[in-house]
């Protein structure tokens, strides 16, 4: 046994004596927290060991690698369904110009561009305006219009159609500029007994026989709010002698009503003229909606003037200064803006393709036959090209009920009876087609930039879409 010095004297070492009273000393004090100790001694031993914690790591770290990386797929799979919805930009241009046209496939587009109103050089007021003498000296003939079906190889026909059964002999003769009966809706079947459709009260009927100027729009089906026009905006000398006319079917009338825009007694809705239409045309409430938007010229017979704004658009501006500065300083006598985006056809049948607008099928037939009567993609660099975009933005038109401006309404009408309901598709062919045949009376249509459209009256979003594209 080992001896060690402690205080001058030598003292025996016992091996743990050490050890053995630091033990004692805790045993002793912790015996007053017992039942503490018995406590602690409960849980398994290996809790204490660095391996155990070595473990607890590595499946935290594996827990958060797989959260991760869920959250990256699903980012870049949201990123991918965000781009389907994104429109066509110039990269699609490009590459429908090198193609051949047999259906290519749209490559994925940049982030939508964002689009604002711009400045328009609108008169002071209305009582500073005066029509131009000798304005309405445009191109002159006269234009009937089919009533009843004379054809005798529609005699077994049962179903009258709206448009009429318009042979393409027909069709291609209706593009002259000259005294005709050309097809041009509410056509009624040989035994003029059944209803072509888009039926009116004989009430609203004499009240539109008596407009001069007419703004009008359209909600079928339900498909939108009623969005009145700002009062403030428009002049006591307008809401005089402007007719505001919102045509509606039974259905959204009731929708209306429920939400608490209820006509008067005579049928108004702030200034809104609610004209309510029975036994509707087509089953496809967009082409139904085709009949005001092209037809004005004969739902308001009288009329000198008119303009068409869509349903999910509100109009700000006082409509006699709209024509003042788009037709009659202009000296034009229909008025639409050009697309926000696409100026050329070819996008935009790869448009409403790639959003599933309408029938593929028929959108192809639409487009080749078009094609092979001679309609040509937009050129911007060519210094003859006719119009500045061939893709119109069509919520908003103004026109003079011209013979020339009535007649394109028609044709214009025509080829969205026949084909799809996507007017867009056939504007540009309606006009170019018009203005090849009869190139010794000019048609003089302005097209006027989108942002000035944006200036005269503010935008919404549908309220929903008011039927399926049809199959």
């Amino acid at each position: 046994m080992a001896l060690f010095k402690y205080n001058g004297e030598w003292l025996q070492e016992r091996r743990g004596g050490l050890i053995g009273s630091i033990l004692n000393l805790v045993v002793a004090r912790s015996e007053q927290g017992s039942r503490v100790g018995r406590r602690g001694r409960r849980f398994p031993r290996n809790f204490l060991k660095p391996r155990f914690f070595n473990w607890l790591l590595l499946l935290l770290a594996l827990v958060f690698l797989f959260v991760f990386a869920t959250f990256v797929l699903k980012l870049l799979s949201n990123g991918n369904e965000e781009e389907k919805h994104l429109p066509l930009s110039k990269e699609v241009h490009e590459q429908i110009s090198t193609s051949d046209g047999n259906n290519p496939t749209p490559p994925k587009s940049k982030r939508r561009k964002q689009h604002f109103p711009c400045e328009v050089g609108l008169a002071a007021a209305v009582d500073k305006i005066l029509e131009p003498k000798n304005y309405m000296n445009f191109t002159q003939f006269s234009l009937e219009y089919v009533e009843r079906e004379v054809n005798p190889l529609h005699a077994n026909l049962h179903q009258s159609r709206f448009g009429g059964h318009q042979t393409l002999e027909e069709r291609e003769k209706s593009f002259f500029a000259r005294n005709q009966t050309i097809h041009c809706g509410f056509v009624k079947g040989m035994s003029g007994l059944s209803s072509p459709g888009f039926e009116l009260s004989e009430d609203d009927k004499a009240y539109m026989n008596t407009c001069r100027v007419a703004v009008s729009s359209c909600i079928f089906g339900s498909s939108d709010f009623l969005r009145r026009p700002t009062s403030r905006m428009i002049s006591d000398f307008s809401k005089k002698s402007v007719c505001f006319v919102m045509f509606v079917d039974e259905q959204t009338l009731s929708k209306l009503s429920s939400e608490g825009h209820t006509p008067d007694e005579k049928g108004y809705v702030g200034l809104w003229k609610i004209v309510v239409v029975k036994n509707l045309p087509y089953l496809d409430m967009r082409k139904t909606g085709k009949v005001p938007k092209f037809l004005a010229h004969r739902l308001f017979p009288s009329s000198w003037y008119s303009i068409w704004l869509d349903s999910k658009m509100r109009l700000n501006t006082d409509p006699m200064l709209i024509i003042e500065f788009f037709l009659w300083r202009m000296r034009a006598e229909f008025a639409i803006s050009n697309h926000y985006d696409r100026h050329c056809v070819w996008e935009e049948v790869l448009q409403n393709k790639r959003l599933n607008k309408y029938n593929h099928t028929a959108i192809d037939e639409q487009f080749m036959f078009y094609q092979s009567d001679g309609l040509r993609k937009f050129d911007p660099s060519d210094p003859n090209t006719p119009l500045p975009s061939y893709v119109p933005e069509g919520s908003f038109i103004i026109r003079a009920h011209t013979p020339m401006s009535n007649l394109f309404s028609c044709l214009w009408f025509n080829e969205v009876d026949r084909f799809t309901s996507r007017d867009q598709l056939s504007f540009a062919y309606t006009y170019l087609k018009l203005r090849r045949m009869n190139p010794d009376r000019p048609f003089h249509l302005n097209m006027f930039k989108d942002c000035q459209r944006r200036a005269l009256a503010k935008l919404f979003r549908h309220r929903l879409l008011s039927s399926p594209p049809p199959p």
